[in-house]
């Protein structure tokens, strides 16, 4: 029943997060688009104490469960682990080992010196959410060059440590399994062996992904434990139990007459598992061408960034400096953003970070999706109205590159699709009446959604650009 429990709450949050990912939830964003939230380092990021506090409780309370359950990367790797269980003589495979401190608390506190530096590509690349999130996005989308390169390496070293030794990556890399391992070793609720009933069969250590148990020696690496509960459905001598383990010890020295009393107090603990993890889950539920032509005549060329004088960040990101030290660079706004405007940066100080960049679209001001579904606070919450609101960015134009149509005028195309009215046309020579019309642009209109770079028929450069502000204004 754990187990089973287990992986349908699994199979819940990795499908809604997978979906989200991808971009194709759909109207499930509005259900389960608290999920990223729940994860441990965008919290962290957020300054989110509530969810902090959730996890390390849970953690105080049941272990490790948020590996197993919650987080996607932990996820995949079970996959992975069962499907290399399904080869011949592979079904009984894991042993023992030792924990590795040198290399887990090590990367750990690499981490968090990264971390409190802001050294945000050595945290991207080990996080596991945004390390998931990257892999998956990858597989489905175009991608800089850097970006797909971590994502393959990423996905080979994860894929090929599942497939060889289970949870290895969860228990000696990844610093979200190791922050929660400092609580998990004090959990109320563990799987608990009984010295008296175990026939050191090994049934139990050979089915532990997380080469936690120690048979020899009848003990459970605490820390390492992720909850799977392979080891409870594997021990055929009712030797291996979940339950409440603080009192333990005192309890093993009564004699047998108190059994009952410990199957009762185990079965509640199961109880108490279940009852809890659907209170969590209830209360937390409260595509163009490669060749474009024009009129099937002439090729069009594919429009080309610009150089810009500071980079563009999402509305509601308040400062280019704010958004960058919050980002995980889990690329969830990238996949959800539905004009194609969100991209990961090939900027080294920014790498595998989202920016902004409008040769497929511009950031319409009726959208509001990345400011939903962002998980780490970089893009806050923002409404359609208080979009209009912020200023991003400002337009610059290059005249040599305007579009001429007629007598000496430009096209217009950007005064005429600038959702604020920031571009007018205007003589060049205001004492001249018979002066051709150029395009102004107002800077104080100006917020920087990059209709008028999109729109621009000037190609490969647009003849008008937004660069980025440093720091977003608020009428």
């Amino acid at each position: 029943m754990l187990k089973k429990t287990r992986i349908a709450l699994a199979a819940i949050f990795f499908i809604a997060i997978s979906l989200l990912f991808l971009g194709i939830s759909g109207e499930l964003t509005k259900w389960f688009g608290w999920m990223p939230k729940l994860q441990f380092l965008p919290a962290v990021l957020a300054v989110n104490v509530g969810v902090i506090l959730l996890l390390v409780v849970v953690a105080l309370l049941f272990g490790r469960c948020y590996c197993s359950i919650v987080c996607p990367m932990g996820v995949y790797q079970d996959i992975v682990s069962w499907l290399s269980s399904k080869r011949k003589g592979k079904k009984m495979r894991f042993s023992y080992k030792k924990e590795i401190k040198w290399l887990r608390y090590g990367v750990w506190v690499l981490f968090v010196i990264a971390l409190i530096a802001g050294i945000q590509v050595f945290v991207a690349i080990l996080a596991p959410y945004s390390a998931y999130g990257r892999m998956l996005r990858t597989a489905v989308a175009p991608a800089s060059t850097g970006t797909i390169i971590i994502a393959i390496v990423t996905f080979l070293v994860i894929t090929i440590l599942a497939w060889i030794g289970g949870r290895t990556y969860c228990n000696t890399i990844c610093p979200v399994g190791t922050t929660l391992s400092f609580f998990s070793r004090f959990a109320m609720f563990r799987p608990i062996i009984d010295a008296d009933k175990c026939k050191n069969c090994r049934a139990c250590e050979k089915q532990c992904k997380a080469s936690c148990i120690d048979i020899a020696n009848k003990k459970i690496d605490y820390s390492r434990c992720v909850d799977c509960f392979n080891c409870i459905e594997n021990c055929k001598f009712g030797a291996l139990t979940y339950g409440k383990a603080w009192g333990k010890a005192k309890k093993a020295e009564a004699p047998a007459a108190d059994a009952p009393k410990e199957a009762s107090a185990v079965d509640a603990g199961r109880r108490a598992f279940i009852a809890s993890s659907a209170i969590a889950v209830t209360a937390a539920t409260l595509g163009a061408q490669d060749k474009k032509l024009d009129g099937g005549l002439a090729e069009v060329l594919d429009k080309k960034a610009p150089e810009r004088t500071a980079p563009l960040t999402p509305f509601g990101s308040e400062s280019i400096k704010d958004f960058y030290r919050h980002c995980t660079a889990c690329q969830l706004c990238v996949a959800n953003c539905p004009n194609h405007v969100l991209r990961p940066s090939m900027d080294l100080s920014h790498f595998m970070q989202p920016e902004m960049s409008y040769e497929n679209g511009y950031c319409r001001p009726e959208c509001t999706k990345c400011s939903q579904v962002c998980p780490a606070g970089a893009i806050k919450p923002i409404t359609p109205q208080e979009k209009t609101t912020f200023h991003i960015g400002t337009a610059t134009i290059d005249r040599d590159l305007c579009v001429i149509e007629r007598d000496g005028v430009t096209c217009g195309n950007c005064a005429r699709h600038c959702p604020v009215g920031a571009i007018m046309m205007v003589r060049k020579d205001p004492s001249n009446r018979r002066s051709p019309q150029i395009p102004s642009v107002d800077e104080a209109k100006c917020i920087g959604c990059g209709a008028c770079e999109n729109l621009c028929p000037s190609r490969p450069y647009s003849a008008i650009h937004v660069n980025g502000l440093q720091v977003h204004i608020k009428d």
